[in-house]
């Protein structure tokens, strides 16, 4: 059947009603529709249109309250679960020093020339250094570190070509640990602990927060797994023997705890160790001791597993008290601070030799911290801000380590060599 023209036909020049309408005209809307489809002369028992819209807000109130509950089911399960992890023993019951965001400092060119950057003129091609705010990686990259290069105390490679932990030097806010990424970003893991120390292998680390020592793992840019324990207020870590964290309980006077976060609080040591430099691979740590007669500061080598009982004493060299020093990665070499012939020099002391210890020079006096390569040859700045390579060999044939100048240095700038266990 034709219908007359413009009877019927929606196809206008636009809208008969417009498209911005209100709850109410939508549900009149419906309830014509309806009413237009009714073939009864009298209302229906049921209004279809009133059930489709009761329905409606019924399914959306059902979804409305459904949103809410599961809400509310996951804020109690996440304050439950940390009030539990909380309450487990040898975990932190309130915030670390600070758990900071993620900082990045991207690379322009992630491999640019090493020529580009402040060049020693000794040492290239085999220790990475922090030059003011780059590090130059032993194969040529350059990591833009704005914020963390110049406040750089001392630096290791993290296992697993995993990049670089710094910590950085203190401030009146406390001291800093940031991890650098293989491409350049950095991340403050870190903020505002008194002492930070790292386990060989970078995988730990251990600070003093408040009145606790806390120990914790090193994942990734994060900080996991950490346990504290209080202890006394001169009380700093120094060091790690495996899973053991060394204590030094009063920088004035001789003697060491040891805590093993998974055994318990600390355990006294009762040792007279003034200065633990390392943990040798035999799990032995070099330390200086007051022995002898008269009391004087004599190497040693002691053993964690016994409450640092001394299995070896020697009392030759003459070493500074400040314990500036490192062992070499096989453990054989001790080059650190003291004196010979009158004058302040770094000293090479064969640890294999330690019954009858002689030192021989080595170079200036050490400045900051003292690195070995695997290849053992050792790497540390002088007052000066130079950089000072020593080569075992050299130094046993009589041939003490020269200076050499770092160009490109702010005034007053040293460069800061990086341990570990080899080029990233």
């Amino acid at each position: 059947m034709s219908r007359p023209a413009g009877q019927g036909d929606n196809r206008t020049d636009g809208p008969t009603r417009p498209f911005a309408v209100t709850q109410d005209e939508l549900e009149q809307a419906v309830r014509e529709a309806f009413a237009r489809r009714v073939a009864v002369a009298r209302p229906l028992v049921a209004d279809p249109a009133g059930l489709a819209i009761r329905r409606a807000d019924r399914s959306r109130r059902r979804r409305t309250l459904t949103g809410i509950a599961l809400a509310a089911v996951a804020t109690v399960t996440v304050s439950a679960g940390m009030a539990q992890l909380g309450q487990q023993p040898g975990r932190p019951t309130h915030p670390t020093v600070v758990l900071g965001d993620p900082y990045a400092s991207p690379l322009a060119d992630p491999t640019p020339q090493l020529s580009a950057a402040p060049q020693p003129d000794v040492g290239r091609g085999e220790v990475d250094l922090i030059l003011a705010d780059v590090l130059v990686t032993a194969d040529g990259q350059r990591l833009a570190l704005p914020d963390v290069g110049r406040a750089a105390e001392r630096a290791q490679r993290l296992p697993d070509r995993a990049g670089w932990a710094v910590v950085g030097a203190p401030t009146a806010a406390g001291r800093s640990l940031w991890v650098v990424q293989p491409q350049g970003a950095a991340h403050l893991l870190l903020a505002g602990a008194r002492d930070i120390v790292l386990s060989p292998d970078g995988r730990q680390v251990a600070w003093r927060e408040g009145t606790d020592l806390v120990a914790a793992g090193i994942v990734g840019t994060q900080v996991v797994a950490a346990a504290r324990t209080p202890v006394p207020s001169t009380a700093v870590p120094v060091g790690f023997a495996g899973d053991t964290v060394l204590i030094r309980l009063d920088p004035a006077r001789a003697g060491h705890a040891l805590w093993r976060p998974a055994a318990g609080p600390p355990r006294g040591a009762g040792d007279a160790a003034l200065h633990v430099y390392a943990t040798r691979p035999d799990g032995l740590a070099v330390a200086l001791v007051s022995a002898g007669t008269p009391r004087r500061p004599c190497l040693a080598l002691l053993d964690p597993a016994r409450d640092l009982a001394p299995v070896r004493t020697g009392c030759g060299p003459t070493l500074t008290v400040t314990g500036t020093g490192s062992v070499s990665a096989d453990g054989r070499w001790l080059l650190a601070n003291g004196r010979a012939g009158g004058k302040d020099r770094a000293l090479l002391v064969d640890l294999d030799r330690l019954a009858a210890p002689a030192a021989r020079p080595a170079g200036p006096p050490a400045a900051g911290p003292v690195v070995w390569t695997p290849q053992g040859t050792a790497h540390y700045s002088d007052t000066s801000g130079a950089l000072v390579r020593v080569e075992v060999g050299r130094v046993l044939d009589g041939e003490a380590a020269l200076p050499a100048p770092v160009t490109g240095l702010p005034a007053g700038g040293r460069p800061v060599p990086v341990g570990g266990e080899g080029p990233s």
